[in-house]
């Protein structure tokens, strides 16, 4: 190794980096044009796109490392080029994410091995640069009344086509906000905080903003439609916390959204959002690289400060999957077993493929996103002999114990959620009705809206599902998941003597991708309560010609609409 060496790597790996970013936000200002042109199709394209891009340009770079340099896993190079990439990084705008491609670059080619802040940048503070406050939003003040505010709102968050009714729009906020903040309206001293840049995803662009009064701040969300025609218009207004945390779910796709300063913009989306972790928030803008950094930073802290121990995750042990959690932290960690029950027909590349999958569709605010990492390193004194067990039993070919610590070939990271099945147990026992009641219309709702972008759940028992805080349920089990488009949805056919019926094989013929929603009957056969529910709000799902309809739809290209927000709060058109 020479030094000369060194400083040719971290120049590499730095003009990687700004390549990268330039095909990032290329990519991403193509959003607002395809908005424009009500062009759906083309958004979901670019979404899948650039999180294709990232290991890409990852790969394109390790390649040529090792083309050119000739020993690559000389930690000595690695030690010499971390220090020139620091110093050429420093003053870049965007120097977090640079060196976490750093990172990306350096695990790729040492195998996730040799993880040191020697070598990589593990302990780089979150949210390192202060500047650029001015470049994230537009400051206005309500000096000549709310309606000329409102107006020059509009105005400079014109889009190619106008407003379809702007003094309607107006009409429609003036009269939420003066419902909404009666008093604190008549105060002078109103600061609005607006993001410059507009949030784009699927159908919808979101501006997105804060308005600071005397005592408290509240941030709000307008979401912009367009009517396919002639205009684009207001469709409602979010300042609930709660409302605007939705919009930037974890189970949803990621935005569209150009971003000069990452770290700024992340600040401020955190000061609007306080209860979302910073890479939740960068996840959501895209920046999925960084937030599994941030993530594994945030975990590596937690994992310091506290003391409980790592235990097998509440719920129904997965036939394909292991799961184990810390209590006190918000999040479960999943394995691949190394041997599937008898009634999977799917292999160990074939689950990760069905990851993949879920990472790069829309996830329709009704599937959870995923982290994934190789050799991930944990204390084993933190391990309960159960959970040890369990794992060196089910899934020995993944996981090793090296001296005190216990290394995880590959697992994925996910929200931990309240599995459906233990949710409405416990309300059963405690006779909550109302919340069976939401519980299973939410549960009816994911499968439909899942149906509507594409994709059919497969195994739908309610082990596989989970309730968010917000009382959303969502759908984490992939390993039976396919494109709607693919399934053959059938009627079970009438046995032809009751000793069929009663047989433990189908008398009829079944083949590859043939669904049969009457089955579906079974999901909620364990409560006559549950039943009687589902069948009342979605009936329909046990008709095949529910589901026949909704993918002709889908197979012509539609993409329907899918609101993160309730559709009750829309506005009157």
């Amino acid at each position: 190794m020479n030094q000369r060496e060194a400083e040719w790597v971290a120049h590499l790996i730095r003009d990687g980096f700004n390549h990268y970013r330039q095909q990032f936000q290329a990519i991403t200002r193509q959003a607002k044009r395809c908005f424009e042109a009500a062009d759906w199709q083309a958004i979901q394209h670019l979404s899948a796109q650039r999180i294709d891009l990232y290991s890409t340009m990852v790969d394109q770079v390790s390649d040529r490392i090792v083309a050119e340099v000739e020993d690559s896993l000389d930690t000595a190079l690695w030690l010499a080029s971390k220090a020139h990439y620091h110093k050429n990084m420093n003053y870049q705008e965007d120097a977090e994410l640079g060196e976490t491609f750093y990172n990306s670059i350096y695990c790729r080619l040492l195998k996730h091995r040799q993880i040191s802040d020697q070598y990589m940048f593990l302990h780089s503070p979150s949210l390192c640069h202060d500047d650029g406050a001015d470049q994230i939003y537009r400051r206005y003040t309500l000096t000549d009344g709310l309606v000329a505010f409102l107006n020059q709102l509009l105005e400079d968050y014109r889009f190619a086509v106008p407003w379809e009714n702007k003094r309607r729009d107006i009409s429609n906020l003036l009269r939420y906000i003066r419902t909404q903040f009666p008093e604190e309206m008549v105060d002078d001293g109103i600061v609005v905080d607006v993001i410059r840049t507009v949030f784009f995803r699927n159908k919808g662009a979101y501006i997105v903003g804060r308005v600071n009064f005397a005592t408290r701040s509240v941030p709000f969300i307008l979401p912009v439609l367009n009517n396919e025609s002639d205009g684009v218009y207001i469709d409602t207004v979010l300042v609930d916390e709660n409302d605007v945390s939705i919009v930037f779910s974890f189970t949803r796709a990621y935005f569209l959204v150009d971003v000069a300063v990452p770290a700024a913009f992340i600040r401020f989306l955190h000061s609007l959002i306080p209860m979302k972790s910073i890479a939740e928030l960068y996840n959501a803008i895209g920046f999925y690289k960084q937030g599994k950094a941030e993530f594994y930073r945030d975990y590596v802290q937690h994992l310091a400060a506290s003391t409980d121990q790592f235990e097998i995750a509440p719920g129904t042990k997965g036939m394909v999957m292991t799961v184990f959690t810390l209590p006190s932290y918000p999040v479960v960690f999943k394995i691949i077993k190394d041997r599937f029950s008898t009634s999977k027909k799917i292999t160990r590349d074939g689950v990760i493929g069905k990851y993949q999958l879920v990472k790069r569709h829309d996830r329709a605010g009704r599937m959870a996103d995923t982290q994934e990492f190789v050799n991930f390193s944990l204390p084993r004194k933190r391990f309960s002999k159960r959970l040890l067990d369990e794992l060196l039993s089910v899934a020995a070919s993944t996981v090793d114990i090296v001296g005190d610590e216990v290394v995880i070939k590959h697992l994925w990271t996910e929200r931990r959620m309240i599995p459906l099945n233990i949710y409405l147990d416990e309300m059963l026992r405690q006779n909550n009705e109302q919340a069976v009641y939401l519980a299973i219309h939410e549960f009816g709702q994911c499968i439909k809206e899942l149906a509507a972008a594409n994709i059919f759940a497969g195994d739908m028992l309610f082990k596989n599902f989970g309730v968010t805080r917000h009382g959303r349920v969502v759908f984490y089990d992939y390993d039976e998941i396919m494109y709607l488009t693919e399934c053959h949805f059938r009627d079970i056919p009438e046995a032809l003597y009751p000793e069929q019926e009663m047989a433990a094989e189908p008398w009829y013929s079944v083949s590859t991708n043939d669904v049969f929603p009457e089955e579906f009957s079974l999901l909620t056969a364990c409560d006559r309560r549950i039943r009687k529910v589902f069948n009342e709000l979605h009936g329909d799902l046990l008709d095949p010609i529910w589901w026949t309809n909704i993918q002709t739809e889908v197979s012509k290209g539609a993409i329907i609409d899918l609101f993160p927000y309730r559709t009750g709060h829309r506005f009157n058109r």
